[in-house]
């Protein structure tokens, strides 16, 4: 992906960004002083904050991970891998913005009076989320923030692409998983957790386990 690309991904988060905050302008007279913030696994408000903390908290934090985001690539010790995958990673922030908008948005609309299963609405685009970062450790060169990073992926390029090759395919399925959610909605939390939970935790075992054999067949070199 171009630089150009790159700026056009930049301008439209920090165009999500600006609106997140003017609908919290907007709102600001319509929502209640005390907001509901945080939903159970039923989708069942378990959570409350003040208005102003409720309207603008997401907004604030969207901005500080943006910065974070836009930081990562310049910052890393293997700057040069992240830019052969660069336009997978950009792709990747500009999704998860838009998630982190659309989240924003949902919670706007129940502190409104709408109602909804809120975990059902969430299902597939956590789904776009985990399938698209799938996507992008499959494409990931070694790095210290992006991908599945751990001391043996680290250690070994061939390690390195192995994990995330496999971690992708899994991230995928998760994905997948992920968004049959909003078809079984009572359902939907752990079609969400428990495939994401060991595309996770797997590949972590995985990397040690093709490490040592990595170590093994140099030993009989």
């Amino acid at each position: 992906m171009t630089i150009m690309k790159t700026r056009n991904i930049q301008i439209l988060i920090i165009g999500l960004i600006l609106v997140s905050f003017l609908v919290g302008a907007n709102l600001y007279t319509y929502i209640p002083e005390k907001m509901a913030s945080h939903w159970d696994a039923n989708g069942s408000v378990d959570g409350y904050m003040p208005k102003l903390s409720g309207l603008f908290l997401l907004p604030v934090m969207m901005a500080i991970l943006f910065l974070a985001f836009m930081t990562i690539p310049k910052i890393d010790p293997l700057k040069a891998n992240i830019e052969k995958f660069r336009g997978h990673f950009d792709v990747f922030v500009l999704l998860l913005f838009v998630l982190l908008f659309y989240i924003y948005m949902l919670s706007m609309l129940w502190n409104l009076g709408y109602r909804f299963n809120i975990i059902q609405l969430l299902a597939p685009a956590l789904g776009m989320i985990f399938y698209y970062s799938g996507v992008m450790m499959e494409n990931a060169k070694q790095n210290w923030f992006i991908g599945v990073r751990t001391p043996w992926t680290l250690s070994s390029e061939v390690v390195w692409d192995k994990t995330n090759k496999l971690a992708g395919r899994l991230f995928k399925g998760a994905g997948v998983l992920a968004a049959m959610g909003s078809v079984f909605p009572k359902y939907a939390i752990f079609f969400i957790l428990i495939p994401v939970t060991l595309a996770a935790v797997y590949p972590i075992i995985y990397s040690y386990q093709m490490y040592l054999q990595e170590i093994k067949g140099r030993s009989r070199v």
